[in-house]
C-alpha cells in the first residue's frame, strides 16, 4: 500500500474504460511533446487506470511519462504495472530515478521493486536513497525470503508504550501516522519492543487523558512470526477477517505489519500457480513469454500424458484376444478412460481446495472410505444407466454386465487415487494442485483401462 494516493480517491463521475482512442490520443500528445497537456489529462484517472494505459504504450512512451509526472504519482503507477513493462521501464531509469520513485513507496513496496532489479543495481539505486531510516527498512526487508512474513511486511506502523497517558501518546502517534496510509490498529509494545497488545482508535478517544495505555489495550492480539509461510499468513488473516496483523520475532518483538493488500497478492499469486498447475504447466509463465519458456512449461507433463498414452496401449495390446472375440469392449474404451479421469479429478479438487482452505479434518482412512462410498454410489447410478444401454443396443446381457461392472470399479479406484494422492503429496511438503492436472488424468486412465479389461476378462470368461 503507497502513502499517497487511495482508490477513495477516484472521482464518483470517472468510469475509466481502456480503448484505441484513448491509446491514440496520448500516443498523440507524446508525439506533440504536449507535457502540459498530458499532466491535465492523466491526472484526471487514477494512477492504476495509467498503469493500464502505459502497459499499451511502446517501452520509450511509457518512459517519457513516468519521468514527466511527479514521483509522488509514479511511483504507485509502477506498482500497478505489469511486472515485465515495470522491469523494461526500469532498465530506462537511472539509479538516481528510481531512487526517488522508492522514496514516495511504503517499505514493503520499495523492497519488491528493488528486488526485481539486476544484482549490479541493487546497491547503486539503494545508495541513492537519501532517506537513511527508509534506506535501513529497506535493507532490513530484503534480507527475508519474498515467500515469508518478513518479505511481505511494511514497517510503516502506529506502535505505543504502555507506560503512556493517553493524552502523551495521542501528541505522539501523530507523527507516526503521518507515514501510515491506513491506521488498522495501534499496536501496544513494553520497553523491549515486545508486541503485548493493541489499540483501536476508538479504544483511545473515548478514554480518560490520565489513564496509562496498559489500562486499556487489549491483549489478544493476533499475530505472525517474521519467518511464517506467506500462505499460513494469508490463511490466518482469511480465518479471523484482518486488514492488518503485526510481525514479531522468536523474542515476540514487534517488527512491522502485513495489511490485507499484501495478502490478496499473495492469493492471486497462489491461485494462478494452482491454475497451472493443474493445467499441466510447472512454471509462473504468462501468454506474452517467450515460445522457449512456454515450451520448457508445458512439455514435462505433454510428455507424461505421451509417456501414459503408450501405456494405455501396451495394456489393452495384452487384451488383443478379448478385441477378436467381443470387439464391441473396443468402442467402450475411451468412455472408460475418460469417466477415470474426470472423477479422479473431481475428487482430487476437492481435496486440495480443502487443504487450501485448511477444511481437511479427521484422518486419511475416513477420508478414502467417504470416497469410497461416495464414488460406489456415483458408479453405481451411471453403470445402471449404461448396462441398460448396452443391453438395449447390443443384446447381450454378458458384455452389458460387464461393462457396467467395470465402470464401478473404475470410478472407485479413481475417486480413492483422487482423495489419496493430494493428500500424500501434501503430506510430503509437495504442493497438492499438481494432483487435479494431467498426473491424475493420465495416471487413471492407465488403471481405469486395466481394471476394464481385467473384469470383462473374468466375467466373459475370455
Amino acid at each position: 500500500m503507497t502513502k499517497n494516493h487511495h482508490v477513495e480517491d477516484i472521482q464518483d463521475n470517472i468510469q475509466f474504460q481502456l480503448t484505441d482512442e484513448l491509446i491514440e490520443k496520448v500516443e498523440i500528445l507524446i508525439e506533440d511533446e504536449n507535457d502540459k497537456e498530458i499532466k491535465l489529462f492523466l491526472n484526471e484517472y487514477h494512477y492504476a487506470d495509467i498503469a493500464e494505459i502505459l502497459d499499451e504504450l511502446d517501452v520509450e512512451d511509457a518512459v517519457y511519462i513516468i519521468k514527466l509526472l511527479d514521483s509522488g504519482l509514479t511511483s504507485d503507477i509502477l506498482m500497478e504495472l505489469d511486472e515485465d513493462n515495470r522491469e523494461n521501464i526500469l532498465k530506462h531509469l537511472s539509479a538516481k530515478e528510481i531512487a526517488e520513485e522508492i522514496e514516495e513507496l511504503d517499505t514493503d513496496d520499495a523492497a519488491d521493486i528493488i528486488a526485481e532489479l539486476p544484482e549490479d543495481r541493487k546497491d547503486d539505486v539503494i545508495s541513492k536513497i537519501e532517506d537513511q531510516e527508509h534506506k535501513a527498512e529497506i535493507e532490513e526487508l530484503l534480507a527475508y525470503d519474498e515467500d515469508t512474513a518478513g518479505g511481505l511486511m511494511a514497517k510503516e506502523l502506529v506502535k505505543v508504550y504502555e507506560t503512556w497517558t493517553v493524552a502523551g501518546c495521542l501528541r505522539r502517534i501523530r507523527g507516526q501516522a503521518k507515514d501510515v496510509t491506513r491506521v488498522h490498529s495501534i499496536y501496544v509494545v513494553d520497553k523491549a519492543e515486545k508486541l503485548i497488545g493493541r489499540l483501536s482508535l476508538k479504544d483511545l478517544i473515548v478514554a480518560k487523558s490520565e489513564q496509562k495505555i496498559a489500562e486499556i489495550a487489549k491483549e489478544n492480539v493476533d499475530w505472525v512470526n517474521v519467518n511464517d509461510d506467506a500462505e499460513d499468513v494469508a490463511r490466518v488473516m482469511a480465518k479471523y477477517d484482518l486488514e492488518a496483523i503485526p510481525v514479531v520475532d522468536d523474542k515476540q518483538t514487534l517488527l512491522g505489519r502485513i495489511t490485507i493488500d499484501d495478502i490478496v497478492d499473495v492469493l492471486k499469486e497462489e491461485a494462478d500457480k494452482d491454475y497451472q498447475l493443474a493445467a499441466g504447466i510447472t512454471q509462473g509463465v504468462e501468454a506474452d513469454d517467450s515460445i522457449l519458456q512456454l515450451t520448457r512449461a508445458r512439455l514435462p507433463w505433454l510428455f507424461l500424458g505421451l509417456v501414459g498414452g503408450v501405456g494405455a496401449f501396451l495394456i489393452m495390446e495384452g487384451f488383443q484376444d478379448a478385441f477378436n472375440k467381443y470387439a464391441v469392449l473396443f468402442f467402450f474404451t475411451p468412455l472408460i478412460a475418460a469417466m477415470a479421469g474426470n472423477v479422479g479429478v473431481q475428487s482430487s479438487a476437492i481435496i486440495v481446495q480443502g487443504l487450501a482452505n485448511d477444511d481437511v479434518k479427521g484422518s486419511v482412512n475416513s477420508r478414502l472410505i467417504k470416497e469410497m462410498l461416495l464414488a460406489a454410489l456415483n458408479g453405481t447410478i451411471l453403470a445402471l444407466f449404461l448396462f441398460l444401454f448396452v443391453w438395449a443396443t447390443k443384446g447381450d446381457f454378458s458384455t452389458a454386465l460387464a461393462i457396467s461392472v467395470s465402470l464401478i470399479a473404475v470410478i472407485i479406484v479413481a475417486g480413492l487415487i483422487g482423495t489419496f494422492v493430494p493428500l500424500f503429496l501434501d503430506k510430503r511438503g509437495i504442493d497438492p494442485a499438481i494432483a487435479t492436472g494431467p498426473f491424475i488424468t493420465t495416471s487413471n486412465d492407465i488403471f481405469g483401462i486395466l481394471i476394464y479389461f481385467w473384469i470383462a476378462k473374468m466375467i466373459l470368461g475370455i
